[in-house]
């Protein structure tokens, strides 16, 4: 069982767990010894914590600064531990470990009582779902082992997690210098007559991986080894939940896309029939389908995980700069990365005090409800439902600054749309040609290039002219004006705002032919818009759409994966157009 010990700095954590291992005979042989000698050599009094506190700086500051994973064992079973850092400026560090836990003890110093990072990190449990919490009010001996004492902690951290509707399983008075009621009971306290340490944990239930549960796969990869003659396309990632078998009929969110599992793979291993939750596993299936990292695969007839751009979220901030509205930043889910922005913002929550009331921006070590706005539709479960697919971390600067649960799917506007991608995936007929074989043979991976730009821009020239450079070069290409989508297939609804999203509907349903037949589509459209875009991927995958803004930067409404200034000339830009192409993968290097 995974357990983490968290609290605030000195309040004894270190203390505890190394007085645990000591205590269960699970230190290496000598390793006691060798510490005793450490702190002789250095003149520094023995420390328990000194068996968990590796690093140099640790041991000179007397704070935790790691989340130290250390093994112990008792009669019942073994136990990973997790000693979490307690300082504020490591809260990060705790709450890697408390993502991983199944228990957690809060470790309450019983002179200094409840302080502000006992019920921070309280705060942080309860976010992160963790299963079962016992509080561990340590020191007792330095109050006399006063039972008055005792129970006053205890009343005031028991009243604190009932504000977060978590109800510790025990409270035990403790000393982590005496080892007293850590592994056994003492005589100090015989008011006390409850279990010790040892004892509420292995009163634990252990969490079991959640094979009933509806299945549930992020794609990490999808695997070919052609180079050695295996033409399997291999659908790999690690089971959250339930279980999956040969025969079943799964889809992969948000795609749509369906198929059945041909086999399932692993490792340097033969062949099994079935893989369950923890498991990291590869899937075959009896049609090829294109899907990537990113999407969450789901047996059909299951509940299916929601997918939306939008969604209502508790989220802690650890970034040293506020979380604030309108900026962009990475949501990762899962094996999903999209860009995010923070729509709206709540409630901001103080998480040591629980005193909540409006903001305009999330400050470090803060908890707000906030409305998140994604770049494109994720799938996911609500935290409530399944927390392994239901929390995310986000992403500032390449750094992990935050992190938080999804409460609630939003509407977006496009789950009309979804729907009816779903509903075409699912009746879609499979050529016998392989989307790989049709690559193979064109010398190309099929995509969707949209040229956009202000009106006064020659955005069908700029598109013409890179149709006819990639053809001339032997690509399988074609261009696709909004004209002939407006006098074609678009020719029985009207060109008011209202229509634009149908518009924009059946466009993407003819990229997703053009997808299909493995060509490169090339389309132009003026002024393109964000919503635009968002209607464009519900029907292509996010890595096989690229945009051009062709004109003054100041006046484009999206990130377009490449800009060209309105001085560029035809050459130029084309050259430009075709580096980007063979950047992404479409054309050869």
């Amino acid at each position: 069982m995974p357990i983490v010990v968290v609290g605030h700095v000195d309040h004894g954590k270190s203390t505890v767990v190394g007085r645990l291992l000591a205590d269960t005979g699970s230190l290496p042989d000598g390793k006691l010894d060798q510490v005793r000698e450490l702190c002789r050599r250095t003149s520094k009094p023995f420390e328990y914590a000194f068996l968990l506190d590796a690093l140099r700086d640790e041991r000179d500051q007397g704070i935790t600064i790691d989340a130290a994973r250390v093994f112990f064992r008792s009669a019942l079973r073994h136990y990973v531990v997790l000693d979490a850092p307690g300082h504020v400026e490591f809260l990060r560090n705790m709450v890697t470990g408390a993502a991983r836990a199944d228990a957690a003890l809060l470790v309450v110093d019983a002179r200094e009582g409840v302080r502000e990072n006992s019920r921070r990190h309280a705060t942080m449990l309860a976010m992160l779902g963790v299963s079962h919490v016992a509080v561990v009010v340590n020191k007792m001996d330095l109050v006399g082992w006063s039972q008055a004492a005792f129970t006053a902690v205890a009343d005031e951290m028991r009243a604190f997690l009932g504000r977060l509707d978590v109800v510790p399983e025990a409270i035990v008075p403790v000393s982590g210098v005496h080892g007293v009621n850590l592994v056994t009971r003492g005589p100090e306290m015989p008011w006390y007559t409850g279990p010790a340490v040892l004892e509420v944990l292995d009163g634990f239930t252990a969490a079991t991986p959640p094979a009933d549960a509806p299945f549930r796969m992020p794609v990490q990869d999808v695997y070919r080894f052609t180079r050695f003659g295996d033409d399997r396309r291999i659908v790999a990632g690690s089971i959250e939940s339930g279980t999956v078998g040969v025969g079943d009929a799964v889809v992969f969110y948000p795609s749509g896309k369906r198929s059945r599992v041909a086999s399932v793979e692993a490792f340097h291993a033969a062949p099994r029939t079935s893989a369950s939750a923890g498991d990291a596993t590869g899937l075959t299936l009896d049609e090829q389908i294109y899907t990537t990292r990113g999407e969450l695969a789901a047996r059909v007839g299951e509940p299916a995980p929601h997918v939306s751009t939008r969604l209502r979220a508790s989220v802690f901030w650890l970034g040293r700069a506020p979380l604030v509205p309108g900026r962009d930043y990475h949501l990762r889910l899962g094996t999903a990365r999209v860009g995010m922005r923070v729509e709206h913002i709540e409630q901001v929550i103080d998480a040591s005090t629980l005193t909540a009331g409006p903001g305009t921006e999330v400050a470090r070590n803060d908890v707000a409800d906030c409305v998140l706005k994604l770049d494109r539709a994720v799938a996911f479960d609500l935290h409530a439902d399944r927390p392994d697919t239901g929390r995310f971390v986000i992403v500032d600067d390449y750094e992990i600054r935050g992190g938080g649960i999804v409460r609630e799917a939003l509407a977006d506007g496009d789950e009309a749309a979804r729907e009816m991608v779903r509903l075409r995936n699912r009746k879609w007929e499979h050529s016998r040609i392989a989307p790989d074989q049709r690559a193979a043979r064109f010398g190309q991976r099929p995509a969707v290039v949209v040229v956009t730009g202000p009106r006064e821009m020659d955005r069908k020239g700029l598109a013409k002219h890179l149709e006819t450079r990639l053809f001339e070069a032997g690509r399988a290409v074609y261009f696709l004006g909004m004209a002939n989508m407006l006098y074609g297939v678009d020719a029985d609804i009207d060109r008011t705002l209202a229509s634009r999203h149908e518009h924009f509907r059946r466009l993407g349903e003819i990229a997703h032919l053009m997808l299909d037949a493995g060509l490169v589509l090339i389309v132009s459209a003026a002024e393109l818009r964000a919503d635009d875009l968002d209607i464009l991927r519900v029907s292509v995958p996010d890595e096989r759409l690229l945009t051009v803004w062709y004109g003054a930067a100041d006046a484009a409404e999206i990130a377009a994966d490449l800009a060209l200034p309105d001085g560029a000339s035809v050459e130029e830009a084309g050259g430009a157009m075709t580096a980007l192409l063979t950047a992404r993968g479409v054309l050869p290097s």
